[in-house]
C-alpha cells in the first residue's frame, strides 16, 4: 500500500497533536513539517517553505485562520491537495469559492473547515436537520478554552499571552472570560477594547481580564452540547442531543488527519466535510467498514 505523503504546516497546538495522529495512522508517513519558528525535531524535514519537501500529498494546515487562504494557495499551486480547520462561519462560503477555483485549476481538492465546530459538529447538525427537518438547532459551547478565539486575543496589538474561555449561557449564546498579559507599556483599557472590537468577540457577551500569568489558568478543554427539537415527517417534539467533552487541539488533529485521507478520494475543487461522503473520513476497505458500521 502507497502510504499517503503529508506535509504539517505550522507547529503550534494543533501542529503537535496532527504529527501524534500522523505517527499513530497506518496509511499516512510525514512528508516534512513547515514553520516558520524553529522546530527540534530531528525526525523529519523542516523547513520555511513547502516547495522545499518532497512528494507532498496533502498539506496539512494546523494555522490560524486568518491565514489560511494565503497559506492553501501556496500549496495549491503546486498540486498539493490541502485540509484546514478554519473557524469563522461566516467566511467559510467565500473561503470555498476562492480555493474551489485554485484547486480545480491546480488539479488538488482543498477540503476547509475541518475541525470539530466547523468540522464534525457540522456534519451531525447537517444529519439531525434530515432526521426532523423543521426545527430549531442550538450548539452550546464549553465550559472550555477557544483554540480560535485564544489565537485571536494573542493577535492583538500589547497582548503577551491569551486565554479565552466559552462559557454556554444556552440555546447557542455564549459569554467570552479572555485572561490577559499586557505587554509592558501598553494599556489594558485600549487592548480590552480592541479585543471587544474583532470580529471574533464583537458577536458575543465578552469580559477581558487581566492575569500576571496566563500558564497558570490554562486547560485545552473543551465540550459542546447540541440540542434539535423538531418534526419527523408530520410528527412534533422530536428531540435530539449530542455532547462531547474533548482536547481541543487533539481532537481537531485527528478530523484533519481524517480530512487529508478523504483529500485524496475527492475531484478536483474545495469542499466542506459535510461534502464529504463519511466512509472517507476512514481508513479501510469500504466492504469491511461497511460490514462492521451499518
Amino acid at each position: 500500500m502507497k502510504k499517503i505523503r503529508a506535509a504539517i504546516v505550522g507547529y503550534g497546538n494543533i501542529g503537535k497533536h496532527v504529527l501524534e495522529a500522523l505517527e499513530a495512522s497506518t496509511d499516512f508517513e510525514v512528508a516534512g513539517i513547515v514553520s516558520d519558528i524553529p522546530v527540534d525535531i530531528q525526525a523529519y524535514p523542516v523547513t520555511e517553505n513547502i516547495s522545499a519537501l518532497e512528494n507532498v500529498d496533502v498539506a496539512i494546515l494546523a494555522v490560524p485562520s486568518r491565514i489560511v487562504e494565503t497559506i492553501a494557495n501556496e500549496a495549491l499551486v503546486l498540486g498539493i491537495h490541502t485540509v484546514d480547520c478554519f473557524d469563522i462561519h461566516s467566511q467559510i462560503v467565500d473561503l470555498r469559492h476562492n480555493l474551489d477555483r485554485m484547486a480545480k485549476k491546480n488539479n488538488a481538492v482543498a477540503i476547509i473547515a475541518a475541525g470539530w465546530d466547523p468540522g464534525s459538529d457540522s456534519i451531525l447538525r447537517a444529519l439531525f436537520e434530515a432526521m426532523t427537518p423543521k426545527g430549531l438547532t442550538y450548539t452550546n459551547f464549553g465550559p472550555g478554552m477557544s483554540m480560535g478565539h485564544t489565537v485571536a486575543a494573542k493577535a492583538i496589538t500589547g497582548v503577551n499571552a491569551a486565554l479565552s474561555m466559552t462559557i454556554p449561557l444556552g440555546t447557542s449564546l455564549h459569554r467570552r472570560m479572555v485572561y490577559v498579559e499586557i505587554e509592558e507599556g501598553h494599556s489594558f483599557e485600549t487592548v480590552a477594547a480592541a479585543i471587544k472590537q474583532d470580529d471574533y468577540f464583537a458577536h458575543d457577551e465578552t469580559h477581558v481580564i487581566q492575569v500576571d500569568s496566563v500558564d497558570t489558568l490554562l486547560d485545552m478543554g473543551h465540550s459542546v452540547h447540541i440540542v434539535r427539537k423538531g418534526v419527523a415527517g408530520k410528527t412534533q417534539n422530536q428531540l435530539i442531543e449530542y455532547t462531547m467533552k474533548i482536547n481541543g487541539p487533539a481532537l481537531t488533529a485527528q478530523i484533519l488527519v481524517a480530512s487529508a485521507r478523504a483529500a485524496t478520494r475527492q475531484q478536483p475543487g474545495a469542499y466542506t466535510l459535510i461534502e464529504i461522503p463519511i466512509i472517507h473520513l476512514l481508513f479501510g476497505e469500504p466492504e469491511e467498514l461497511i460490514k462492521r458500521l451499518v
